[in-house]
This record gives structure tokens, sequence and C-alpha cells, in this order.
């Protein structure tokens, strides 16, 4: 049976799919929806306002992402992990031993964690708090953090402080996700975001981008990069054929990997 706290972040997590889908849900609602006292309720989406997933106020839940804003990623790292699973084994067949690999702060390249050390001796470089907690530590990973100024809603940090530290570097790889593909180009809702992940792809040598399907149905408002400027760029299997056709046509390196949760052989070293 799962623990009060697993019920809790599950519940909340289904609470924020209820008010990411529906824009906006009285409270009363969400309390007789999900079989919790009022008060309950109150105490749940006051730590989800905390955390950034949603406005509370005037007896309503009201979601806080728009095509504009980022969700939060606390909400994000549970999302497609499926998809984020057969991105990040695809992304790790292009790391060797003893390489210098930048990661950026998306939750889809957050996925490598957990195998980075199949492919140690290897620096890790990024910006993600949640990333540098998972590898401290690790065997054979020597982690280098990028200062700046802390975004929560990002989990990481951003700014003049980051893109500085990012300009004294020169990486053999860059992992990097983004919020929306649209007509073959890069984009992100903040403007601190493009600028950090433009200084790490001029800190690598190799450019790779994980993208999930529903990154091709999303809008955000600054553009990034032309998905020409990536070395390897790798979709999942729910990717719609036209538009990995689409992408192709404009001569971008596409790689399409399934979503079986199986080991893949070459992570096996």
């Amino acid at each position: 049976m799962a623990s009060r706290s697993t019920q809790r972040a599950q519940r909340q997590r289904a609470i924020a799919d209820a008010v990411l889908a529906e824009g906006s849900v009285r409270i009363d609602a969400l309390a007789e929806r999900f079989g919790i006292s009022l008060m309950t309720a109150h105490r749940d989406l006051d730590e989800m306002e905390a955390r950034g997933l949603l406005h509370k106020s005037r007896g309503a839940a009201t979601a806080l992402p728009s095509s504009l804003v980022e969700s939060s990623d606390v909400y994000r790292r549970g999302q497609q992990l499926a998809s984020k699973r057969a991105l990040a084994r695809a992304a790790m067949r292009y790391l060797e031993p003893g390489q210098a690999v930048i990661i950026d702060d998306s939750t889809t390249t957050f996925a490598m964690a957990p195998m980075l050390a199949q492919r140690a001796p290897l620096t890790v470089i990024t910006n993600y708090l949640p990333l540098m907690n998972e590898v401290v530590g690790q065997k054979g990973i020597e982690l280098v953090g990028l200062c700046g100024q802390y975004y929560g809603w990002a989990g990481g940090f951003l700014g003049g402080l980051t893109n500085d530290a990012l300009a004294r570097l020169r990486a053999d790889v860059v992992v990097m996700s983004t919020s929306a593909v649209v007509d073959g180009t890069c984009y992100h809702q903040t403007r601190e975001t493009v600028d950090t992940k433009r200084a790490m792809l001029g800190a690598a040598a190799t450019r790779l981008l994980l993208v999930d399907h529903t990154k091709f149905e999303r809008r955000a408002l600054h553009a990034l990069a032309p998905l020409t400027d990536f070395d390897h760029v790798i979709v999942d299997a729910l990717t719609p054929e036209h538009h990995r056709e689409d992408l192709r046509s404009r001569g971008v390196p596409v790689t399409v990997v399934p979503l079986d949760d199986a080991p893949d052989p070459a992570d096996e070293m």
C-alpha cells in the first residue's frame, strides 16, 4: 500500500492535471471530485501554489501555464515518462567515456541521470539542480555545477552568471530539449531560458536535441535555433509522420526511437 506522502503526491498530480486541462476549477468541486475534505483540498493547493503549479484565489484553482509561461519543473518531471526514458537511452549512444557533456535544465534530459554512470568516467556540466543532486557522488562522474540566479519554476540556474561560466568552458557534447517546435525551429517561453541554452550550444562541439511528440503541438514565444543547427535530433515514435517528414524535408538529421522500456544493449557496458 502506498504511503501517505505518496498518496498525497499522486493526488496533487491528478489535481494539477485537472486544473491544467480545465483552466480553472472551484476548490469545492476539486474536494468532491477527489473525495477529500475542503481543508485537505486547500492544504494541497497551498503546497502546489508554493511550487508554482497553479494559482489559488477566490475559491478556485487556476492554471498558470499558458503558451507563453513555462509550467512548473515539478509537474513536468512526471509527464511523458516512457518517451523521456526512450529519448535518454538514445542520447546515451552518443556519449563516450572521458567526455565532458553539458546537460540542460530540462526534465527530458533529466531521464539520463541514472544512465550516466554507464559511460563513466564523465564530466557532467549542468545548471539543473535536480540533476546535480542526482549525480553528485556517482562513481566516475565529475560534476560541474553552473551557478547563477536560481529560478524555481525551472529548477535551475539561468542568466548572466550562468552564461559567463559557459563562455569559459568547452565540452564535447551538449544534450538539451525544447518547449516547442514550430516550423523547424526550437522555441521557449522565456528569454532567460533561450539565452542560457544558446550559451550551451556555443560551448559544445556536438549538439543533441531530444524532442517528444507533445512538443510539436505547442507554441512558445522566443526562438532558440533551427533544428538544422543540431548534429542529431532524436524524436519518439509517437511523433506523427507528417512532422517527421517536415523535419527531413528541411534537412534536419532525425532519429526516431521506439517507446520500448526494455534496456538497450548499447547501454550495457
